[in-house]
């Protein structure tokens, strides 16, 4: 089997290994592939391997040999299903490898609002603590999160992960899901509906994927129903959120501040509105990418293809009729 890897070096930029593919088949790794290589890079491959590389019918359609696409990712929305169905080509994705990462980044991003670490260590460094008249000074006010209200929207593996360390914070939890797990709940757990997340919340946490009905859900109009000062998170996807509507909350302080790991455009286009507010934390999509959360991703994707080449299904995010 020939396997292309389109766009590995996010991945895989030197230190992990892609040696399990070689047990498949004939394997050749880009660093990464633009939009009009992909034709002439995947050529006569039987399974193409990607995380972010869309591949649209027009470009299956110039790959004869195509029979697997393996997501490098949890999305699926770079790849034409309705095509690969009809072409009945297998496409599988890689789950719940980046729970305990991003769940860690999104309450680092919490924690950093709350006590802005890195600011007061570089006061410290500046020089700032050695001039002070008192044993202690602070550049930020200070937050304990004990007793504070965290709204969660999504209920997959990472919201279900915040909720657990929000928990253990001492923090009242809300979720926001259509199936909601009474089994879940605690004492300090409980589900609600949107509304009441939005108006009762001093966190709101973002981790639903990105649908048509969704986009841009978190405007003016959300943001108005959120209690004044808000914390707003989101480590799940950046269009989820109208900058421009986030940018005048922030202004006004409707909005405390910000913690983003994804923005709608990625790298930012210029002008981006958030971007240079202090209080706006920015971190370039990076929840992910922990080493342990790379070297779980690569297992699995070897597993995924593995599975296809022996007949079987693992991940399968389409089923094929034959």
């Amino acid at each position: 089997m020939k396997i292309v890897i389109l766009d590995g070096y996010t991945i895989n930029p030197g230190d992990l290994s892609w040696s399990e593919f070689d047990k498949v088949g004939e394997v050749t790794v880009y660093d990464r592939t633009s939009q009009d290589q992909l034709i002439q890079r995947i050529g006569k491959a039987e399974a193409v391997l990607t995380s972010k590389c869309v591949l649209t019918k027009e470009v299956m359609e110039q790959c004869p040999n195509l029979s697997y696409i393996g997501i490098l990712a949890t999305g699926i929305n770079m790849v034409d299903l309705a095509y690969a169905n009809e072409r009945e080509i297998k496409v599988t994705n890689i789950p719940a490898y980046s729970t305990e990462s991003v769940a860690q980044l999104t309450i680092s991003l919490l924690l950093e609002i709350c006590n802005r670490v890195q600011k007061h260590s570089d006061a410290v460094t500046k020089g700032l603590w050695s001039e002070s008249k008192d044993f202690c000074f602070t550049v930020s006010p200070q937050m304990e999160l004990m007793g504070k209200t965290i709204g969660i929207i999504g209920f997959g593996n990472i919201g279900r992960r915040v909720a657990r360390i929000a928990e253990a914070f001492g923090m009242r939890v809300l979720i926001s899901t259509r199936y909601p797990d009474r089994n879940f709940a605690t004492e300090q757990i409980h589900f609600a509906n949107e509304e009441e997340i939005l108006s009762s919340s001093d966190i709101i946490s973002l981790h639903c994927p990105l649908t048509e009905s969704n986009k841009g859900f978190i405007n003016q109009s959300t943001l108005s129903k959120m209690k004044d000062g808000v914390i707003l998170l989101n480590t799940s996807r950046g269009p989820l959120i109208n900058e421009a509507d986030l940018k005048r909350a922030l202004e006004t302080g409707k909005v405390y501040a910000a913690g983003l790991d994804v923005l709608s455009a990625e790298p930012p286009r210029e002008g981006n509105p958030l971007i240079g507010m202090d209080s706006c934390i920015i971190t370039p999509h990076i929840a992910w990418i922990t080493k342990e959360s790379r070297i779980r991703l690569i297992g699995i994707a070897a597993a995924n293809l593995t599975a296809f080449a022996g007949g079987k299904e693992l991940n399968s995010v389409n089923h094929l009729k034959s």
